[in-house]
C-alpha cells in the first residue's frame, strides 16, 4: 500500500497546527469551563472537515463553545432553531421576485439561508421533521445547495454541528441511520465536576466577558485541512480501521459472538474512511507526521458509537454501542498479538538472514 509523500514545508504546517491547538484550547478555556475531551473532538473533526453530533442535557454550554469555537477561529457563526414547523428552505434559502424600479422587470432572486456560513450550529436536530433534516444532507455531503434546479456552492471551511437533547423523546425525530452516518462524531457531552461547576457560576455571574481575539485565518485553516489529508496512514493502520468497522456488523462469517448477539447493524464503509481521516487529523493536531494505532485507538469510540444499532436484546440488558467499541478494540489488540507471535515463531525462508 503506498503512503502518500508529504511536502518539504510539512513539518513546518504541522508545528503551526500544534501551536494553534493549544492557542485554541487556552481560547476556549476562557469562556467554557473544561469539557476538555469535548474540545479535543471538536478539534480533531473540524481540521479533518468533518461534522460534529453534539449529544447532552440543556444548559452544559453546547452554543457557546461552538460559537467560541468559530469566533477563534475568524469564521462566520450560524446558529438555525430546529422547531417542528421549520421548513426547508428556512434552512437552505428561498426564491423571491425582486422588481428592478429602474426598468420595472422582476426576475427571480436567491436568498441564502442560514446555512451560508463557516460553523453552522443545527441547535436540538431531532426537533423537526426528516424532510427539514435532510435539507443538511446535500450541504454536507456536496458543499452545495440546489434551489430552483441552480446549485449554489457554500464557502469552505463548513462545518455543522448539530446537538441533540437525550432526555426529551416526546415530540422528537430521530436522525435516521442515512444522516447520522454523514456526521463524523458523536460526541457525548456530560455534567461538570463539582469544582468546575463552582466555577462556571461564579465566572457566568461576574460582569466582565473575556475577549476571544482570533488565531487562525480561513485561508491558513483550509490549508491545514490539506494538511491533515496528507499525513500518511501505514497500512496496519487503515487495517485497524477497516477491522474495527468490518467486525461490528453482525454476520454468520463474524467471529464476535457479542456483536452478532446484540447489533442489528454496523458501520458502512464510510466510518472505516471517517475513522481513519479522524486518526489523521489526531495525530496532524498532536505534531506526528504519521498516524499511529494510539491514534486511530483515541478516536474509534466517536467515530463508531452512532453508526452501530443495537438490537432489542441489546436494549433490554443494558448493553449500548459504547460497549460494544472496547470490546472491538480489545478483539484487535489480541488478533495483533496472535499475528505478531506467529510470525516471531515462524522460521526463516531459505536464503533469509
Amino acid at each position: 500500500m503506498s503512503e502518500q509523500k508529504q511536502q518539504p514545508d510539512d513539518l513546518k504546517a504541522l508545528e503551526t497546527l500544534s501551536r494553534a491547538r493549544a492557542a485554541i484550547i487556552k481560547a476556549l478555556s476562557r469562556v467554557v469551563v473544561g469539557q476538555t475531551q469535548v474540545i479535543d473532538e471538536m478539534l480533531t473533526v473540524f481540521f479533518a472537515g468533518g461534522h460534529l453530533l453534539l449529544v447532552g442535557v440543556p444548559g452544559l454550554a453546547k452554543t457557546l463553545l461552538v460559537r467560541t469555537l468559530a469566533g477563534t477561529l475568524s469564521l462566520e457563526f450560524r446558529r438555525i432553531q430546529f422547531t417542528p414547523d421549520l421548513m426547508p428552505s428556512d434552512i437552505t434559502g428561498i426564491e423571491v421576485f425582486r422588481e428592478d424600479r429602474a426598468t420595472g422587470n422582476r426576475e427571480l432572486t436567491f436568498v441564502p439561508g442560514p446555512v451560508f456560513g463557516n460553523i453552522i450550529l443545527a441547535d436540538e436536530i431531532n426537533r423537526t421533521p426528516p424532510k427539514t433534516q435532510a435539507a443538511l444532507l446535500e450541504a454536507m455531503q456536496e458543499l452545495q445547495v440546489t434551489a430552483g434546479g441552480k446549485r449554489y456552492p457554500l464557502a469552505p471551511p463548513f462545518m455543522v454541528m448539530a446537538t441533540q437533547n437525550p432526555i426529551e423523546q416526546e415530540g422528537t425525530y430521530p436522525l435516521p441511520e442515512a444522516q447520522l452516518d454523514r456526521f463524523m462524531f458523536e460526541t457525548r457531552i456530560d455534567y461538570p465536576s463539582e469544582d468546575e461547576e463552582l466555577e462556571i457560576i461564579l465566572r457566568t455571574t461576574a460582569e466582565e466577558e473575556p475577549a476571544i481575539e482570533p488565531i487562525l485565518s480561513a485561508t491558513e485553516i483550509k490549508a491545514l485541512q490539506r494538511l491533515v489529508r496528507r499525513i500518511p496512514a501505514p497500512e496496519h493502520t487503515a487495517r485497524l480501521a477497516m477491522f474495527l468497522a468490518r467486525g461490528s456488523r453482525p454476520a454468520e462469517d463474524n467471529p464476535h459472538a457479542f456483536v452478532n448477539q446484540y447489533v442489528t447493524w454496523g458501520a458502512g464503509p464510510r466510518g472505516a474512511k471517517h475513522l481513519l481521516l479522524a486518526a489523521k487529523s489526531h495525530a496532524a493536531l498532536n505534531g506526528r507526521e504519521c498516524v499511529s494505532l494510539e491514534d486511530v485507538r483515541a478516536v474509534a469510540l466517536p467515530a463508531l458509537r452512532h453508526r452501530i444499532m443495537m438490537n432489542y436484546d441489546a436494549e433490554m440488558e443494558g448493553v449500548r454501542s459504547d460497549d460494544i467499541v472496547p470490546r472491538l478494540l480489545e478483539a484487535a489488540e489480541v488478533e495483533a498479538n496472535r499475528q505478531i507471535a506467529f510470525l516471531k515463531s515462524s522460521p526463516s525462508p531459505p536464503g533469509g538472514p
